[in-house]
């Protein structure tokens, strides 16, 4: 079992190693940490009863366009329906705010991301051309609408 909180100092290194497993241009603790004081940013974690980290997400926030800037869930969390749940958290704490869309960047070869941000609403809408290094590689544009449905 997990509970999704708002990201905190205590978070921090667990969210680092998690990076550093995870992508080949990882955050460093200090670039995570400096989220914590920049009022555009919401992060948050999902951690286990003991508060260790089983994923996260971080977002930033101007005006009405929210850019997710990092999802990762630890590998052996994973098909849990922890991104999903974190994702839509993130959507549901934005929206008040004044969020009206989300965006955010996936490698084109990433097929289980894309098809989970596909089956929660997110939709193609452009493409960022050698976007990715290590390796280099494009990132498909993904856009969601915060707004209720009329």
């Amino acid at each position: 079992m997990y509970q999704i909180v708002t990201m905190c100092e205590g978070h921090v290194p667990q969210i680092a190693a998690l990076e550093a497993a995870s992508f080949s241009a990882p955050w460093d603790e200090d670039s995570i940490r400096a989220e914590l004081d920049n009022p555009l940013a919401l992060w948050l974690a999902a951690e286990d009863g003991d508060g260790a980290v089983l994923g996260y997400v971080g977002s930033q926030t101007c005006f009405e366009d929210a850019d997710i800037l990092n999802v990762c869930v630890a590998p052996a969390a994973r098909r849990q329906g922890i991104a999903a749940a974190l994702m839509t958290e993130l959507e549901a704490r934005l929206a008040p705010k004044g969020a009206e869309r989300i965006t955010l960047e996936v490698r084109a070869s990433n097929v289980p991301a894309i098809a989970l941000y596909a089956k929660i609403g997110y939709a193609q809408v452009g493409i960022r051309r050698n976007y990715y290094e290590k390796p280099r590689e494009d990132a498909l544009i993904l856009q969601k609408s915060l707004l209720p449905l009329p």
